[in-house]
């Protein structure tokens, strides 16, 4: 049986060593990139079993993504191969502690041929929760449709979905388009995660308040609004609530904080925490992400949770 089920492109990501341009750079690092295996690594590291839908290239690179996602324990049986089209790619800078860009190369991509027929509706019933990002109906028309057959597939079988915008404004053909279909799919969710400032690009309201109650009205369940260092600000329609940020001392690698606190929400959900203490949990898992470079490196296991929470002992040795 599987806890969480996820659906998205993982493409393999070239991160320069150095700060700065890229345009400069002649040592590079390679890893796997996608905010859906991001997230289902980081759900099976909190002691979850996690599954994965996506397509990728019958390329060597498409196997190194199959590898590093089979090796981190997440269920893979559901990942298509495809013969025609490659994996995706993307190449990262790191401009300073906090900044970062990417560069995609992913049009006409593996994962960008997904297709309701790739999708296994006795496969997804599984699960107790399906996980999704704005990111994979923003792929292509095939995609889109295909994200909309997991939600079908979800509410008929009564599987709560939790939903994180993810806005890629550089993957959508123009922003009221963006809007209108991610704000479609806000309507059909169980549990919203956007941050602040994509807030206020789907809703244009800046006030976090103002901002949850919105999104509380379109969607009428767990909202947990993300405001990066302050924390997040929680509502579910009977009572609004801010919990503080998880204090560290450095970012080194701010990419792929969003999906590690969704992992973390959701871990503590399947935990049976209450709604506070599992955003507790996602702003730990969230913080302690980004302290090490890479997407998924700085992931914590439970024990590691247990340690950093007090609860049990480091052996050193």
């Amino acid at each position: 049986m599987l806890d969480v089920v996820t659906m998205g492109e993982t493409m393999v990501a070239m991160t320069a060593e150095n700060a700065g341009s890229i345009k400069y750079a002649d040592r590079f690092s390679k890893h796997i990139a996608g905010a859906e295996s991001n997230f289902a690594i980081g759900i099976t590291r909190l002691g979850f079993n996690a599954g994965w839908i996506s397509k990728v290239g019958e390329d060597p690179l498409g196997d190194f993504v199959e590898f590093s996602v089979r090796g981190e324990g997440v269920d893979v049986s559901e990942l298509k191969r495809d013969s025609e089209r490659p994996t995706g790619l993307m190449i990262k800078e790191i401009l300073s502690k906090d900044r970062a860009n990417v560069y995609y190369y992913r049009q006409n991509s593996a994962a960008s041929a997904l297709t309701t027929s790739d999708i296994s509706e006795d496969y997804l019933k599984q699960a107790k929760y399906i996980h999704l990002s704005g990111i994979t109906p923003a792929l292509s028309k095939t995609a889109r449709d295909t994200f909309f057959k997991v939600l079908e597939i979800a509410a008929k079988h009564k599987i709560k979905v939790s939903f994180d915008p993810n806005i890629r404004q550089k993957l959508w053909p123009d922003e009221q388009k963006m809007k209108t279909e991610l704000l479609k799919i806000v309507k059909k969710a169980d549990i919203i995660l956007p941050g602040i400032e994509e807030a206020e690009i789907l809703l244009g309201i800046k006030n976090p308040e103002k901002a949850a109650q919105e999104f509380y009205q379109l969607m009428g369940g767990i909202v947990v609004l993300k405001l990066g260092e302050e924390g997040s600000l929680v509502y579910d329609g009977k009572k609004m609530e801010k919990v503080s940020a998880f204090e560290i001392e450095e970012v080194v690698d701010p990419i792929g904080a969003g999906d590690a606190f969704a992992a973390g929400l959701i871990a503590g959900f399947l935990r049976g925490m209450e709604l506070k203490e599992a955003v507790k949990l996602a702003n730990l898992v969230g913080a302690y992400c980004v302290t090490v470079k890479g997407d998924i490196e700085g992931l914590p296991s439970w024990k590691e949770v247990e340690v950093i929470q007090g609860k049990k002992s480091e052996m050193q040795r």
